[in-house]
């Protein structure tokens, strides 16, 4: 039997350690939260039961360990990510070519796209955040700010993670951590500075920005190439322009250059395509390993 809150977690996690993490994470916040509201009704309605005997009739009507990770087990295999269940063709060319019917390929892109300006918004968020927080804790109202400061990260990395999963299909923590609503506001913030998650996500914060100039540029720098190939063509014969412009001098590729050029076009961008989706995998994991609390 378990006497206390932590045991129960405790024993729900080891029943869960074959589990991906993000739905431990919402397992172990959802019991938390259950537990500790349950067990604050019961004192205040029946402060003579012990805090065991409460706790005990709570679990029984909330599920055992092994009854809650089976129930959670069973609720992510009928709600996994749909991005996840997608099938490649079998042929190496169909495999290639298939990115355009495949959704992953088009979430990670989109994704690529829009990191650039989350990646800014989180920089600049806790650059000011940390800054502000910092330089304000020499006076009393400085430590409500850093509170809040931190609070906001968590919000910001559950927010993310939502963006994560429905754009790249990998599974994230759909519930935010738990925090006990009791404790006094200066315990809430010695909680969040000692937790690893909350220095973890901030370190994302700062990736987010550089990884998301880089998706930027590549994907500006491969379309405005790959449509200057293809578009080759209707400039030399249909405006007269030349492709290649050195010194008022404009030059020409010949015309037997033109199916090349398309098709050097289309396979770079293809190509970027299915690097796309497999830079997408890897943030994917990227944003499970810093933004999943173990």
């Amino acid at each position: 039997m378990n006497k206390t809150i932590d045991e129960y977690l405790d024993a729900l996690k080891n029943e869960m350690k074959d589990t991906d993490p993000a739905v431990v994470q919402d397992a172990l916040a959802d019991a938390r939260e259950h537990l500790s509201a349950a067990l604050a009704v019961v004192r205040d309605t029946s402060p003579e039961t012990s805090k065991v005997d409460a706790l005990g009739k709570i679990i029984e009507e909330y599920g055992s360990p092994e009854e809650t990770a089976s129930a959670y087990r069973e609720v992510e295999r009928r709600t996994s990510p749909a991005l996840n269940q997608a099938i490649k063709p079998r042929s190496l060319l169909g495999r290639f070519f298939g990115v355009y019917t495949d959704p992953r390929a088009w979430g990670a892109l989109l994704y690529m796209f829009i990191a650039f300006v989350t990646g800014i918004f989180y920089f600049s968020w806790a650059v000011t955040g940390v800054s502000v927080s910092v330089s304000f804790l020499i006076f009393i109202f400085g430590f409500p700010i850093a509170l809040l400061f931190l609070l906001s990260v968590r919000g910001l990395a559950l927010l993310e993670g939502r963006l994560v999963e429905a754009l790249l299909g990998v599974r994230m923590p759909r519930r935010p951590l738990f925090s006990h609503q009791e404790m006094k506001w200066f315990d809430r913030l010695k909680a969040l500075l000692t937790d690893k998650a909350t220095w973890l996500m901030l370190v994302y914060m700062v990736l987010q920005f550089v990884l998301g100039i880089v998706y930027f540029v590549l994907i500006v720098t491969v379309f405005s190439l790959s449509v200057s190939l293809i578009a080759i063509p209707i400039m030399q014969e249909w405006l007269g322009q030349g492709a290649i412009y050195v010194t008022n001098v404009r030059y020409f590729f010949p015309t037997w250059s033109y199916p090349l050029l398309v098709l050097g076009g289309i396979l770079l961008w293809t190509t970027f395509m299915n690097m796309a989706q497999g830079i997408g995998k890897l943030h994917g994991k990227l944003a499970k390993g810093l933004l999943v609390s173990e």
